[in-house]
């Protein structure tokens, strides 16, 4: 068998090839973020259009703001912690634990009733005075900011103390929409960015509550590590195309207001 011989220049050619691959790889970085269960979705799509971009992998951690802090304050290695709420970057701030400056608002939540039953829910809320209804579902108050905004809206109608015994709460509110989406509790409140998708039309029914019945669900970013990575990509979350996407999934974002 006849070897095929490669001249110089070719060899030259490859080997310098190889080194900007290896050096493209070197560079690439690993982001773990630790994220509120609501913004999981248009997460996923942001952190995916960023790695095409960027070359870095974003690991996305969700699940409730409470509980991620608790996590935080205890050592957890994440790099950046997207939150359901401003008190809990805040504190990490004034704590030393984040890095100054780092803080902004990122998305602005919407709450909804909603249940996957077409023409369940009326437009107004007023199914929430049926006493026939056994089951509603919130997140916890004291762990969730969207369960402490359901807990607002039922305070304002009057009819938190008629709930009191019928409440399932979710430690989260993905959970809270589990038991919701599964059909095992009828309705609940929810972040409208769990059914609302660029496009599509929602599925079920729901009520968008005003947002006179609730304390403004601003969610803040902040950065935990000095990273290159983690920057850009805070860098990223500010871009026009992004802020598109947050729409999309029914936030609002500070532009808007």
């Amino acid at each position: 068998m006849i070897g095929m011989k490669l001249s110089n220049p070719l060899l030259s050619l490859i080997a310098a090839t190889t080194l900007l691959l290896i050096a493209g790889r070197s560079m690439a970085d690993e982001l773990r973020m630790a994220v509120s269960s609501n913004f999981a979705a248009p997460f996923d799509v942001i952190a995916g259009r960023f790695e095409l971009r960027t070359g870095h992998k974003v690991i996305q951690i969700s699940g409730s703001t409470g509980k991620h802090y608790a996590q935080i304050t205890n050592g957890a290695p994440f790099d950046a912690f997207f939150a359901a709420d401003t008190a809990r970057p805040a504190l990490l701030e004034q704590q030393g634990v984040a890095l100054p400056g780092s803080r902004f608002t990122y998305a602005l939540g919407k709450l909804i009733l909603w249940s996957p039953t077409a023409g369940y829910i009326d437009p107004d809320g007023d199914v929430l005075t049926d006493r026939r209804i056994r089951h509603l579902a919130i997140a916890n108050p004291r762990l969730a900011p969207y369960g402490r905004a359901a807990e607002e809206v039922l305070r304002a109608r009057g009819e938190w103390q008629s709930y009191q015994g019928r409440l399932v709460r979710g430690e989260n509110i993905g959970q809270t929409f589990q038991f919701v989406s599964s059909g095992n509790v009828a309705l609940g409140f929810v972040a409208y960015s769990q059914v609302k998708r660029p496009g599509s039309p929602v599925e079920g029914s729901l009520w968008l509550v005003p947002r006179s019945l609730y304390s403004p669900i601003a969610q803040q970013a902040v950065l935990l590590r000095e990273k290159p990575a983690a920057r850009d990509f805070m860098a990223f979350m500010r871009e026009e195309e992004t802020l598109q996407t947050i729409r999309g999934f029914g936030y609002g974002v500070p532009d808007d207001e």
